[in-house]
């Protein structure tokens, strides 16, 4: 017996696994034959791999994580009553919360024109009070890319904004909640399965006859960006992670100061010692875009900062002033991680890349490559003090000289704080560190 047939045999008694793989299957094919081209290219792939539940390549064992069983490609069920038109709904079976199993539910699409080719991926990591959301997934279908976005919360996307119905096979709830589970097993904890979901989603669509294994990266956004922070550290298969706001250090700086001091400090570093991302980022290997604005009420710039200098890999930062917070426009479409994922996995164009900077009397540089034109320069500044995210941000020109790979600027006296901006032709802007003074 294949490694995919002994680890179904092995999770699931003989009786569970004909119900659940063959008449549901079945059920599956028959409603597949009424749908489009496309759907169809989607269900069989689901299908087929639902069946083997093929071993793919073994992960490191980093954390607390079951390494051995996200490296295998979990069987999936229909979820015939969440309809989303061109993009596939279902489940896929989770890891045990309370030695019961679970399902995440999860839409995926491919983007059209793709039949018969290998396509890039990515893989989606909704925030705090969202759910898995067709919109992002068609969003990347746009771009040329498959993509699959994966409840983390045992929810399905049915109610409202931060009221999503939970499911009966699902695992912890989420998010803030995580604060008052560490009484129970890490494997009863939000963030063990919330990570294992977007492993699990991973290794799934990595087993897609339609997916260039070579070619996959991750993005989330505010407790996405969280997660995605983690997984950097202990998913190595990625080309590249993209984290919205989200980073680690909560305990340094953050929104949950209060739930931290609440917990108690015997508590409170227990949940960092297991679930903070400083605790994972310093073993990420992929490049990494990271996302933020300069006033984020949840992920503060200095807690931000600490964290993007964690790994020892490529990075480049997108800190725009006042960026607005939340799932859409903001989080789910800045162009820069659009321009990221063509850069990385299709080998396009580039965003600029800073090389060095510096401080030099009172005149602050930098230096770049470019293969684009660059519009202009901006020095950010904030004359406050005190909580980062009540800051106010100016910015004033910065000169570029585009032939020298030269941006300079005079930094006002009275700045406390600032940093430096590059806009390219696209609209993308890359940032400097910000360097306090």
């Amino acid at each position: 017996m294949s490694d995919g047939g002994e680890f179904l045999i092995n999770h699931l008694d003989c009786t569970d696994w004909f119900h659940e793989h063959f008449w549901e299957n079945t059920c599956v094919l028959h409603s597949f034959i009424r749908w489009s081209r496309q759907t169809l290219q989607i269900g069989l792939s689901l299908v087929l791999l639902t069946a083997t539940g093929t071993a793919q390549e073994k992960l490191p064992k980093v954390g607390p994580f079951d390494w051995d069983l996200l490296s295998k490609t979990p069987a999936t069920y229909p979820a015939d009553d969440i309809v989303a038109e061109g993009v596939k709904s279902f489940y896929f079976k989770g890891v045990k919360y309370q030695g019961k199993p679970t399902r995440v539910f999860a839409f995926y699409g491919v983007p059209a024109g793709s039949e018969g080719k290998k396509v890039p991926a990515m893989v989606l990591i909704h925030g705090g009070g969202g759910t898995a959301f067709d919109r992002w997934v068609k969003l990347w279908n746009s771009r040329g890319y498959a993509a699959i976005a994966m409840d983390t919360c045992g929810c399905i996307p049915v109610g409202t904004y931060g009221n999503w119905k939970r499911h009966e096979h699902g695992g912890p709830p989420g998010w803030d909640a995580s604060f008052g589970q560490l009484g129970s097993p890490v494997e009863d904890q939000w963030t063990y399965h919330a990570i294992s979901a977007a492993a699990l989603a991973h290794t799934l669509i990595r087993s897609y006859p339609e997916i260039d294994v070579d070619r996959i990266g991750v993005t989330g956004i505010s407790w996405g960006g969280y997660l995605t922070s983690i997984v950097a550290g202990v998913d190595s298969r990625y080309q590249f992670a993209a984290p919205v706001y989200g980073c680690g250090f909560l305990g340094d700086n953050s929104v949950w100061l209060p739930a931290f001091q609440k917990l108690g400090k015997e508590q409170a570093d227990l949940w960092l010692r297991q679930w903070d991302p400083s605790s994972y980022l310093g073993q990420a290997k992929m490049p990494i875009l990271w996302v933020n604005g300069t006033n984020d009420f949840a992920y503060p710039m200095d807690s931000w900062q600490k964290s993007y200098r964690l790994p020892k890999s490529d990075r480049t930062l997108c800190l725009r002033i006042r960026m607005p917070h939340g799932h859409g426009p903001p989080g789910e479409n800045p162009e820069e991680i659009h321009i990221y994922a063509n850069q990385i996995l299709r080998q396009e164009k580039p965003l600029p890349k800073f090389t060095d900077q510096g401080l030099t009397g009172a005149e602050a540089w930098g230096t770049f490559k470019t293969d684009v034109p660059i519009t202009k320069g901006e020095l950010a500044f904030t004359k406050d003090v005190g909580k980062w995210q009540d800051r106010k941000w100016e910015s004033l020109p910065a000169q570029v000289d585009q032939a020298a790979g030269r941006i300079t600027a005079k930094v006002p006296d009275d700045a406390k704080v600032f940093y430096l901006n590059l806009f390219d032709d696209r609209n993308c802007v890359v940032s400097t560190q910000h360097i306090e003074r």
